[in-house]
């Protein structure tokens, strides 16, 4: 069993569909709680459907989704193949993927979701802007994420690592202090990302890394301690068909990396 390949948008409520091939099942969905219930209801109302572009967005935040949008030089987008690099183009919209088994909803209102975890440093700088208001950055939408360990376990039962919600402020962005994932099941490894401008409707998505830059991260502990992949990448459909457009550009920060992404939505 493997995550299907829906690149369908995910509006209205629900978790999305999709699954993965792990072992040990997935928590069940609930309705959003108290506080980014109420949270989101300061929020813009309005349908949510998925376009990462490239937006005016305000200085600082400008930029093209899955392209840095910080200030630090940006390196071409990847190919899918990880092989080669090429500019991205102008304008890109965004793949719509499942949210998978793994996916919990726990209003975890947190910045920092490594919870004791290993691994390789990721910060992960997130706008929202609404393109049909010239990409105005939009505040008060909630932005979830979660993802594997290094050894490509997720979080389950009553364990909560690797997961934790945002929202976004005036300038419609959101900070994230997590690790880079690690492999499982012959998937390219992804971070699933979830925006929810409201109560009521959301966008579900993921995003990949460079295959260079993940052969490199797996030489590393605690990744090391299994046999890394030669093509962490290659061997993914879902990759091979939205890798160019929802690849992280990631930039060096410290002893990890630094990415920015942009999330249009109408």
């Amino acid at each position: 069993m493997a995550e299907n390949n829906d690149t369908s948008t995910s509006t209205g409520s629900g978790s999305g569909s999709g699954t993965e091939a792990r072992s040990g099942g997935g928590g069940a969905v609930s309705s959003p709680t108290s506080r980014r219930a109420l949270l989101l209801a300061a929020g813009s109302a309005g349908a949510a459907a998925v376009l990462s572009a490239a937006c005016a967005a305000p200085a600082g935040t400008r930029g093209a989704a899955g392209v840095p949008s910080a200030s630090p030089p940006r390196p071409p987008s990847p190919t899918p193949s990880g092989a080669s690099r090429a500019a991205a183009p102008a304008c890109v919209l965004a793949v719509g993927a499942g949210a998978g088994p793994y996916y919990l909803d726990l209003d975890l209102v947190r910045s920092d979701i490594t919870q004791g975890r290993g691994g390789v440093p990721l910060r992960l700088d997130l706008t929202v802007v609404r393109v049909p208001d010239g990409c105005r950055p939009l505040a008060a939408a909630g932005v979830e994420v979660w993802h594997a360990d290094a050894d490509g376990d997720y979080s389950t039962g009553k364990d909560t690592f690797l997961r934790g919600t945002q929202i976004t402020d005036r300038t419609g962005r959101c900070v994230f202090h997590t690790i880079v994932p690690g492999w499982y099941a012959g998937l390219a490894p992804h971070i699933h990302f979830k925006v929810r401008p409201d109560t009521r409707t959301e966008t579900t998505s993921q995003f990949f890394f460079p295959e260079d830059l993940l052969t490199q991260v797996y030489t590393r502990q605690p990744y090391a301690r299994r046999t890394a992949p030669a093509h962490p990448n290659r061997r993914d459909s879902r990759y091979r068909a939205a890798g160019e457009t929802m690849t992280l550009a990631l930039t060096p920060d410290g002893n990890g990396y630094h990415a920015a992404y942009t999330i249009g939505i109408t």
